[in-house]
Order: structure tokens, then C-alpha cells, then sequence
């Protein structure tokens, strides 16, 4: 059992972004952490924010830490010891499921004199290993090589073999494009050449830190990116009222203004992520912040100040911004006191924003270092594929496999942000098909900053050149004026190019339904040669494991042929993507215990599957709980190799497969990659229609890979 203390310097270090950003670079090393806070420092009852926000991300349990009042009690009665006890007792309960174990310290702070003490005494209860955690200015070296050696003197200070590391987070002084958000851990963003320039510049006073003994495992940047609230974190902060929620829960405040000259010498002000901050009777600044959300820019929102709020006449005025989301406060403050406030909100991230919780988390994890981590895990753990594992081995992959992407919905704002995200971190070669106005307009309307060597082609001007080549592949179905015309919708032209192998795999359907998607790649791309359908497989991101779904979105009925072929390519597809296939073929009844045409079919099929890949472990008919539970399946199908293992699920029919992939994902609150298209001579993927653009960077990456995958 490995235990990992975390020990923060003080306050506003940003511990809670270190312990989950840390146990998400374990994720991505396969090996999933388990989490304990002991002890609350909250005056308020209620639960635990870092805790809450671990039970989001891995969606894993944990114990709630004992309360900030039940521990000051027992230190005044001297009951430290019962204390520890249960700390102990709390710590055993999380080391039933996890063999190594992150663990939130204390802050000092002015309020708890007794955070360093307990701390020191909670290490050698739990026996575990130190990293301290600490802000730093890289323009300070000293100051931040003495804010780590105050909390390295509880633990025996240089010489002391508790401290195994020092994690320097909210760094400032580091150029501003250090800190950009990764989609998933990428060592690629760590800050080598400025951690060794810092870590020399401290070891000028205090040579200890940095060392093999010591050593500096991460420097974190502070990101203004990363520290915005959401418009609904502002009511109660500013004493404010709202006019109109919208998208308060959604939109965040980049950046802030006052405006206070005339409306003309201000409008510079009105871009994506601004909250703007005026007196209430300034009418004109109402008036032009409804214009700019009119023009497609998502204003964070609108504070009015002083005054009485503006009456319902001039809200009227403004229904396009109200209907568009448009957030809009009133506070009695005035607006300096408003401004002021609003500069001492809280840098902590709150319980329920977990979409900025899972992207402080890649953050953090980018930048610590792996090679650290590899000495720490030491071989000793049997590591398996995590869903954030998967998602790094993705990207990485896809980086490395260096492909041309066509995005035919070369305007839609998720599309575009997710081609930018990939065209700059190196996923794919994106090509976007849309007018470029359009795009630079949706760009600019939503702060998206599009890299210089991102594709943008206009559909107009190269639609002719394919209207030939379509009907020569189409020979006898169409002629010249249906080709055109089929060529206006941009899907098939993109998969025309990609029949032509001017690209090298196309991502359709945030917009666009699975059947526009996949049709002109029936038509126009064909099956594989070793192939005689097309199916797809879905990747079910479950907490501790990644199954495999498959057929869920393209075969109605597959007879037992078909069903074996599907098999087939799903346990391809799982190795494609680092997944070791034990292959389930799933019926309503397990082995010989029940008949029918169905059950017939099933057992058929693991029987061709069998015969065509004997070097695939396969078993059937199982019932899903025989193929997925341990216990179950030792008692169904004892001498299986794939019972209570299995994580390629094969369903015998599109009602079975579509039901069931669809009731994991909405019950379990489980992330689904795909459906991913198997079977074609190149890749085609789809979307669904209310994909997030994570969704959208993931697709296409996984598209590169299956693109790399075919051509090897």
C-alpha cells in the first residue's frame, strides 16, 4: 500500500487542483488512485468540495473527511491520538479498493495553529510519503525555496526521508503561452527548460531542493484562463439580483469592464467572455451589449449598478439578447464597489463547476513530470486501461499518426474550436469546408483563436472539379447534373475527397443525422477487401475499465455470419486502441441453458468467429451479467476464459445493442466515444448531434488512428 500526503505551504496554493490533477496523471498511467481528505477545515457542515469534486471526476467513492468541529474538540480534550485513530480507520476503508491512496493535508493559516503539527503527525500515521505544495514567482526564487523549507522542517528537513517530492503550483512569472488547457495530459506542455532554470536559481541558496532526493516534480503555471468564474458564481458575491439568468451556469467571465465615457470610446469592450459592468441607468450600454449578443458574441454577461434595475419597457427592448442567454445582474453597490468585489473573489473552484474542476485537472497533470511518477508506481502496480488512459493513448497516437482530417461542418462553432484545438496541439491536419468569412466570423464571435496553417476550403470553388470523378465512381447510378447536385451537400463532397485520398478520413454529423453521414460513404468508399459489411462499435468509458460496444448504430438484424464478421472487427478495433479483447457474444441466455432461433443464432456465430480467429478469445451466448460480473460468471460458465472478464460486447441485434449502449450512458453517467465505422475502406465517423467539442477532438483522433491502423 502506497500512501501519497499532500502538504501545502498556505492558503491559495491551489492543493484541491494539485491532489485531483495528480491522481489524474495516475489515471493516465493506468492505475487508478483512491482519495481521502481526513480532516475538514470548513466552519459549515455539508459536504466535502474536494471530495465532491473526486466522486465527479473518477466517479469513485470516498469518505467524508471528519468535521472541522469534531477535530478542534478532540485537540482542546488532547484526544489527538483518537483523532489520528480515526484517520486511520477512514484511510483502512479507502484501502480496501486502492493500493495507492492520495491524501489532502491541511492548510496553515492564520485560524489553525495546529495544521503543520497534525500534518507532520498524520504522515507517520498513515505512513506515507510527503510532496509539498507550494505557489512560486520564478522572479523569486528565494521566497519560494523558503515557503517549501518552512514545511520541510516538520519533516525532518534535508536530511528527512518522508518528503519524496515538491509540486510548485500557480507559478508565476512563466510566458503567457504556457498556459494553455490540454484536452487530455499531454508532457508535451511540461516546462522542462524553465523548471531547470528555476530549479538552478534555487539551489543557489538552498541546494537540497531539486536533487534526486528532492526533487521538483511539476511547475504548474497560474492560468487567468483557468481561475474564471461562471456569471451564477457572481450574485451572491456582489449582493446581486438577476434580471435574466440565461446562461449564467455556462458562460465565464474572462475578463471585466467599466464602462463609463461614452458608449462610442467603449465599444472595443464588447467581446466574447467580457462581463461588462455599468450604472443601471446607462441605457446605451444596455442597448449595445443586446446588439453584440445579437451579432453572435457571447458577452460573459452584464452587471447594471446603483440605482433601481431598468424598468420592463427597456428589458423588452433587449428580448434577442434575453433570448440568446444574455446573463443580466443588478446590485445596489456602485460600480467601483462592485469592481472591487469582484477582484477578491475566490480562486477556489466551487463544488458544482465541474466542467472548469476536469480541465484544472489536465492541467495540472500535463505538467507533472512522468518520469517522476514511473519511480514512484516502480513497477508494482498492474496497470489497465483507464477511460483517462485511453483518452491519452488516443492523442498521443493520433499525433504521432500525422493525418488529413475533412470536417465537412467547416462552420459549426464546436467543429470549428475542435479543429482549432487539434491543428494546434497536433491531433490532425484538419480542413475545414466552409465559406472562410463564415469561419473567421464564428471565430471571432467566440473568441476562438484559429491557428495560422488550419484549412479552411470554400465548397464553391472546388465542388466541379469532383463532379467527373463522382459520376465515374458511381458509374451507371448517376449522371453529371445529380452528381452536382448530390455535391452541393458538403458530406459528400468531403467524402469524395476522401474517396480520392486527398484526405485521409472524414468527421461528420454534429449537425448532420448517422444516415447523411454514412451513406455516401456506402456509396462512394465501399467495405474493406477482407470485409463484407459495415459495422460500428462504441467505446463505453466505464470508471474503471474501457468496454467495447458492438453493433449499436448500423445493423437492424445480422444474421450469424454477419454477427461473427462484427466479432471480428470489434476485437480489431479493440487492439487498434491498446484494449486486449475478451469478446462476449451476448444473448438472452448463457451456453446451452435456453433455446431458440435467437440463442441459435449466437452460439452459431461464436462458433464461425471461433473457426476464422482462433487467436481470439471469444465465448457465447452469455447473458451480460455472466460476461461482465465475476461472480456471476464463475457460476454461469465456470471453465470460460471470457465470463465475468469480457470487454468487447457483441449484441446479437441494432434493438439489443442501440438499448443497451444508450442506457449505460444516460443511467451511469458514462462518457461514450463513437459510433466508430468498421468495416469501410477508409475511415468515416460520426458524430452525435449534441456532441461536446471534447467529443469532437476525440473522434478525430481516433479517425487518425484508424487511418494510420488501415494504411499499416
Amino acid at each position: 500500500m502506497k500512501t501519497i500526503l499532500l502538504v501545502p505551504t498556505g492558503e491559495g496554493v491551489g492543493l484541491t487542483s494539485a491532489c485531483l490533477g495528480l491522481i489524474y496523471a495516475l489515471e493516465c498511467q493506468g492505475v487508478k488512485a483512491g482519495f481521502l481528505k481526513p480532516f475538514s477545515q470548513e466552519l459549515t457542515l455539508g459536504a466535502d468540495r474536494t471530495s465532491a469534486l473526486f466522486r465527479h471526476l473518477t466517479q469513485s467513492e470516498t469518505v467524508e473527511p471528519i468535521p472541522y468541529a469534531t477535530v478542534t474538540q478532540q485537540l482542546n480534550h488532547d484526544e489527538s491520538d483518537e483523532l489520528l485513530e480515526e484517520a486511520v480507520r477512514l484511510h483502512r476503508q479507502i484501502a480496501k479498493k486502492h493500493d495507492l491512496i492520495i491524501v489532502e493535508g491541511l492548510l496553515p493559516n492564520n485560524r489553525d495553529s495546529f495544521a503543520s503539527e497534525l500534518n507532520t503527525a498524520l504522515a507517520q500515521a498513515l505512513d506515507a510519503k510527503v510532496i509539498i505544495v507550494s505557489n512560486a514567482d520564478i522572479r523569486n526564487p528565494l521566497c519560494s525555496a523558503e515557503k517549501v523549507e518552512s514545511q520541510l522542517r516538520h519533516f525532518g528537513g534535508s536530511t528527512g526521508t518522508r518528503v519524496s517530492g515538491v509540486l510548485f503550483m500557480r507559478t508565476k512569472g512563466l510566458p503567457e503561452d504556457s498556459a494553455q488547457i490540454p484536452v487530455t495530459i499531454d508532457p508535451a506542455l511540461r516546462l522542462i527548460s524553465d523548471t531547470n532554470k528555476f530549479v538552478s536559481a534555487i539551489q543557489q541558496t538552498h541546494a537540497h531542493i531539486g536533487t534526486d532526493k528532492l526533487p521538483v516534480i511539476g511547475l504548474v503555471p497560474f492560468s487567468n484562463t483557468l481561475s474564471v468564474p461562471r456569471m451564477s458564481d457572481l450574485a451572491s458575491h456582489i449582493q446581486a439580483e438577476w434580471i435574466n439568468t440565461g446562461e449564467a451556469a455556462q458562460r465565464r467571465v474572462l475578463h471585466s469592464s467599466l464602462i463609463a465615457s461614452n458608449i462610442e470610446h467603449e465599444l472595443h469592450k464588447f467581446v466574447a467572455g467580457e462581463l461588462i459592468i455599468s450604472a443601471s441607468d446607462r441605457i446605451d450600454v444596455l442597448l449595445a451589449s443586446s446588439l453584440a449578443s445579437s451579432n453572435g458574441i457571447p458577452l460573459a454577461g452584464l452587471v447594471l449598478t446603483e440605482h433601481h434595475a431598468p424598468n420592463a419597457q427597456v428589458i423588452e427592448f433587449c428580448q434577442t439578447a434575453i433570448k440568446q442567454g444574455l446573463p443580466i445582474l443588478h446590485t445596489p453597490l456602485s460600480t467601483f464597489e462592485t469592481a472591487q468585489s469582484l477582484a477578491s473573489l475566490s480562486n477556489e473552484i466551487p463544488v458544482d463547476d465541474t466542467e472548469r474542476a476536469e480541465q484544472v485537472t489536465r492541467f495540472v497533470s500535463s505538467h507533472i513530470n512522468e518520469d517522476w511518477l514511473t519511480k514512484l508506481l516502480n513497477g508494482s502496480y498492474q496497470t489497465r486501461l483507464s477511460p483517462s488512459a485511453f483518452r491519452h493513448e488516443l492523442v498521443q497516437k493520433s499525433i504521432a499518426a500525422r493525418k488529413r482530417i475533412v470536417l465537412p461542418e467547416g462552420d459549426e462553432p464546436r467543429t470549428v474550436q475542435a479543429a482549432a484545438i487539434c491543428q494546434s496541439r497536433g491531433i490532425a491536419q484538419c480542413i475545414l469546408l466552409a465559406k472562410p468569412e463564415a469561419v473567421i466570423e464564428v471565430a471571432k464571435a467566440r473568441g476562438i483563436e484559429l491557428p495560422h496553417d488550419l484549412e479552411v476550403i470554400d465548397p464553391d470553388l472546388i465542388r466541379e472539379n469532383y463532379v467527373g470523378k463522382m459520376v465515374e465512381l458511381r458509374k451507371g447510378k448517376i449522371n453529371e447534373l445529380q452528381a452536382r447536385e448530390q455535391l452541393q451537400d458538403t458530406v459528400v463532397l468531403g467524402t469524395m475527397m476522401l474517396a480520392l485520398n486527398q484526405v485521409d478520413g472524414l468527421v461528420s454529423g454534429a449537425v448532420h443525422t448517422t444516415a447523411n453521414t454514412v451513406r455516401p460513404a456506402f456509396q462512394l468508399i465501399k467495405t474493406a477487401p477482407d470485409y463484407s459489411l459495415v459495422s460500428s462499435v462504441f467505446f463505453m468509458l466505464l470508471p474503471d475499465e474501457v468496454y467495447v460496444y458492438g453493433d449499436c448504430a448500423i445493423n437492424p438484424d445480422p444474421d450469424a455470419e454477419q454477427l461473427a464478421e462484427i466479432a471480428i472487427q470489434s476485437a480489431d478495433s479493440a487492439k487498434a486502441f491498446g484494449i486486449d479483447p475478451r469478446i462476449a457474444m451476448i444473448s438472452y441466455s448463457t451456453g446451452t441453458s435456453g433455446a431458440g432461433a435467437e440463442v441459435e443464432k449466437v452460439a452459431e456465430a461464436t462458433r464461425i468467429a471461433k473457426e476464422r480467429r482462433p487467436d481470439l478469445l471469444i465465448d457465447g451466448p452469455l447473458q451480460y451479467d455472466a460476461a461482465s460480473v465475476e461472480s456471476v460468471g464463475k457460476s454461469k460458465a465456470p471453465d470460460s476464459k471470457v465470463a465475468g472478464r469480457a470487454n468487447v460486447f457483441i449484441f446479437p441485434d441494432l434493438n439489443t445493442g442501440n438499448t443497451t449502449y444508450k442506457a449505460v450512458q444516460r443511467s451511469a453517467n458514462v462518457v461514450s466515444v463513437g459510433p466508430m465505422l468498421q468495416g469501410l475502406n477508409k475511415p468515416v465517423n460520426d458524430l452525435s448531434r449534441g456532441a461536446l467539442v471534447d467529443d469532437i477532438v476525440f473522434t478525430i483522433a481516433l479517425t487518425a488512428i484508424q487511418s494510420e491502423q488501415q494504411a499499416g
